[in-house]
C-alpha cells in the first residue's frame, strides 16, 4: 500500500500530515457551524411556521420581514458573502483568514438555508394533530415542542443531513479563499502547484465526510422510525 501511494500519489506521500491538519480544520468548521447555525436556524424555522398567517403566534408584519430576510440572504452567493462579511469577521475574530474566521460567513449562510428547511419539515406535520392538541387545551409553546418538533423529528433529521452536506461543500469553498481545510489544500497546494494527486485525495476526503454524515443521519432516521 505504501509503495502504491509513493508511486501514484507522490505529493500526498511527501506530506501526509497536511491532510490530517486540513481534515481537522474542515471538521472544526463543520461541527461549530452546525452547532451555532443549527440552533439559530431551528429557531428561525419555528418562527416562520408559528408567525405565518394562521400560525400559533400569527404576526403578519414580523413573518413578512423574516421571510424576506431569509430569502435575501439565501440569494447571496457564498463567495460574495465572504467578501461582504469581511469587516464583520475582522471585528469578531480579529482576522479574515483561517478556519476560525470562516465560521462567521458560514453561520450567516447556513442559518437561512436551515431555517427554510426546518419550516418545510414542520409544515409537513398533520394540521389535524395541531388542531387536536389545541382542542385538548395544550398551550401554544406546548404544541411547538410536543407536536411540531416531536411529530416532525424525522423530517428535521432528514433536512439536517441535507444541510450538513451543503455545509461541507461550503467549507471547501471557504478554503478556496484562505479559510483552511480540505478545500484550501486542494486549491493552494493541489491546483496552484499542479499537484493533481493532492487535489484528488482532498476531494475524496470531502466526499468521504459527506458519505459518513449521510450514513449517520440515515441510521438516526432508521432508529426513530421504529
Amino acid at each position: 500500500m505504501a509503495s502504491f501511494i509513493a508511486k501514484y500519489l507522490p505529493n500526498v506521500a511527501a506530506d501526509p500530515q497536511s491532510f490530517v491538519t486540513a481534515t481537522g480544520q474542515t471538521l472544526y468548521m463543520t461541527l461549530w457551524t452546525s452547532l451555532v447555525a443549527g440552533i439559530i436556524g431551528l429557531l428561525v424555522g419555528v418562527l416562520l411556521v408559528v408567525t405565518r398567517p394562521g400560525g400559533l403566534y400569527q404576526n403578519k408584519p414580523f413573518f413578512q420581514v423574516l421571510d424576506k430576510v431569509v430569502n435575501i440572504v439565501r440569494a447571496i452567493p457564498f463567495i460574495i458573502l465572504l467578501a461582504l462579511l469581511a469587516t464583520v469577521t475582522q471585528h469578531i475574530v480579529g482576522t479574515t483568514i483561517g478556519s476560525k474566521a470562516a465560521l462567521v460567513p458560514l453561520v450567516v449562510c447556513v442559518i437561512p438555508f436551515y431555517g427554510r428547511q426546518i419550516e418545510t419539515a414542520l409544515l409537513e406535520v398533520d394540521p389535524g394533530v395541531v388542531e387536536a392538541a389545541q382542542a385538548m387545551g395544550i398551550s401554544r409553546m406546548g404544541i411547538i415542542f410536543r407536536v411540531y418538533l416531536r411529530e416532525g423529528l424525522i423530517s428535521i433529521v432528514r433536512v439536517s443531513a441535507l444541510t450538513i452536506i451543503s455545509l461541507i461543500s461550503l467549507t471547501a469553498m471557504a478554503g478556496a479563499v484562505g479559510g483552511g481545510g480540505l478545500g484550501d489544500l486542494a486549491i493552494s497546494q493541489g491546483y496552484n502547484r499542479f499537484e493533481n494527486d493532492i487535489t484528488v485525495v482532498a476531494t475524496l476526503l470531502i466526499l468521504l465526510l459527506v458519505l459518513i454524515s449521510q450514513l449517520i443521519c440515515n441510521l438516526i432516521i432508521k432508529k426513530l422510525s421504529h
